[in-house]
Formats: C-alpha cells, sequence, structure tokens
C-alpha cells in the first residue's frame, strides 16, 4: 500500500510553496482559518451571530459569509469584530 502525506498531496496538486497556485491555496486556507476562529470566539462567549451583527453595525448574513470564509475581510472589520464584538485583541504576524 502507497499512501502519501497531505504535505506530498498538496505538493503533487497545487506545486510547491511558492508557487502561484500554491500561494494562493495557502491564502485561502488562512482566510478560512480566520472565520474559524471568529466563530468559535463567538461562541465562547455566548453571542449569536445576530447579536454579534449588532454589537459590529453589520448585517447577520455579514457575520456567517465571515465565519464561513474569512477572505474580503477588512483589518478595520476584523479589528471591530474582534474587539468591540467579542471583547478580544487580534494579533498579525507576518513572515518575510
Amino acid at each position: 500500500m502507497n499512501t502519501k502525506s497531505w504535505k506530498d498531496i498538496k505538493e503533487d496538486v497545487y506545486g510547491m510553496k511558492g508557487t502561484p497556485r500554491r500561494d494562493e491555496l495557502d491564502r485561502d486556507f488562512e482566510s478560512f482559518k480566520i472565520g474559524v476562529l471568529l466563530k468559535k470566539a463567538r461562541e465562547d462567549k455566548n453571542l449569536t451571530q445576530e447579536q454579534l451583527a449588532e454589537l459590529v453595525d453589520k448585517k447577520r448574513t455579514y457575520i456567517s459569509r465571515v465565519e464561513n470564509n474569512g477572505s474580503n475581510l477588512t483589518l478595520k472589520t476584523l479589528f471591530d469584530i474582534v474587539e468591540k464584538g467579542l471583547g478580544g485583541k487580534v494579533k498579525i504576524t507576518i513572515e518575510v
């Protein structure tokens, strides 16, 4: 039986790190993770999407979109959701 690791599969399908297709996959995954983290934080605070939306002056459908795919989220909105809505702090790291 010949099994492959997730890393090998990603390289076979999306290319090596640094290639445009692989970079896009990695960016999309980071956006997805932001949505998952925001959803978990909201649930930990026992807030509904509607309640969070009211706290940050957004629509519930917008909160849902962010939680399902964090892409197209501005930094201002991210800070508003985390700080105003969830009472937390945002930490961002940049790798070069």
